[in-house]
C-alpha cells in the first residue's frame, strides 16, 4: 500500500493508493503547532491495518513536513519521499523563479501531464490558483484569495456582518445579511472563475481544457457558465506519479 500526504494551509489530505490506483483518501485539520507523536496518533486509526511499502509528501507548511516525515520514519520505519529540489517530477517550470513553485502546483500538473491539449488546473485550496499547463511545462500562474479567507476578511473586518456557513442560496441577489454573503463568497468566486478563464483564453490564443480541483469545487463548480471537468484526486494522482518515477 502507498501512503499519499497533500499537505495544506488548512487541511492534510491524505490517500491510499495499490499500484496506479487511488482507493480512498480522508482529511485531518492541519496545525503547525502538532508534535510527530500527535500527528501518529490522529493518522495511525487510518492506517494501522496497512502495510505500507511507501510514503510521499508535497507540503506547503514546513513544520508539518517535518513532523510526518518523523512519524513515517519512528513509527514505521519508512522514508518518506518529500517533493522539492532534486526530486524528478516531469514537470517543466518556465517561471521567473521556479524554485518558488509549490508542491501542490507541481502534483497538480503532474496529474494532467499527459493530456495532448494544453489545460489551465483551478484549484480551490486556501488560495484559488490557476496553473496553465502545456506539454508538462508550467506556463504562468494566478494567485487569489480563497473562498475560506474571503469569508473570515468579511466577517473579521466588518462590525456588523455575522459568522455564515458556506452555502449556495437560491437566488444571486440576497434579500437578507446571511444570504448576500453566501451570494458574495459562492456565484462571486464562479464569476471570477469565468471571467479569468476568459481572460486567459485571449492571452494565450489557443483552446485548452480546465480541470477544477480543490476541497470546494464540488460547491463551486455547478455554479460556473464554462465549460469544465472536476478532478478531486488530481493533486494526489501527480504525487503518485512523481513517487513512481522515483
Amino acid at each position: 500500500m502507498i501512503i499519499l500526504i497533500d499537505v495544506g494551509n488548512t487541511e492534510v489530505k491524505i490517500g491510499f493508493a495499490d499500484g496506479g490506483v487511488i482507493l480512498q483518501k480522508f482529511r485531518i485539520t492541519t496545525d503547525r503547532n502538532l508534535s510527530s507523536d500527535a500527528y501518529y496518533l490522529l493518522i495511525n486509526p487510518f492506517i494501522k491495518n496497512q502495510h505500507i511499502d511507501k510514503v510521499a509528501i508535497a507540503s506547503v507548511v514546513p513544520p508539518v513536513t517535518k513532523a510526518l516525515k518523523e512519524v513515517f520514519i519512528k513509527y514505521y520505519q519508512i522514508q518518506p519521499l518529500v517533493i522539492g529540489p532534486g526530486i524528478k517530477t516531469g514537470i517543466n517550470v518556465k517561471t521567473d523563479y521556479p524554485k518558488e513553485v509549490g508542491a501542490d502546483l507541481i502534483c497538480a500538473v503532474a496529474g494532467v501531464k499527459s493530456e495532448p491539449t494544453p489545460v489551465l488546473i483551478v484549484d480551490l485550496g486556501t488560495a484559488t490558483k490557476y496553473i496553465f499547463m502545456e506539454k508538462a511545462t508550467i506556463k504562468g500562474v494566478i494567485i487569489t484569495p480563497g473562498v475560506m479567507i474571503s469569508m473570515r476578511a468579511m466577517v473579521s473586518n466588518t462590525a456588523l456582518l455575522p459568522d455564515f456557513d458556506l452555502e449556495v442560496p437560491a437566488k444571486v441577489l440576497g434579500t437578507n445579511t446571511i444570504a448576500c454573503m453566501q451570494s458574495g463568497v459562492t456565484y462571486g468566486v464562479a464569476a471570477q472563475v469565468d471571467g479569468l478563464i476568459e481572460r486567459i483564453r485571449k492571452e494565450v490564443g489557443q483552446p485548452f481544457k480546465v480541470v477544477m480541483t480543490g476541497g470546494l469545487s464540488e460547491i463551486i463548480e455547478p455554479l460556473c457558465h464554462t465549460k469544465l471537468e472536476r478532478d478531486e484526486n488530481l493533486v494526489l494522482r501527480g504525487l503518485l506519479d512523481i513517487l513512481l518515477k522515483n
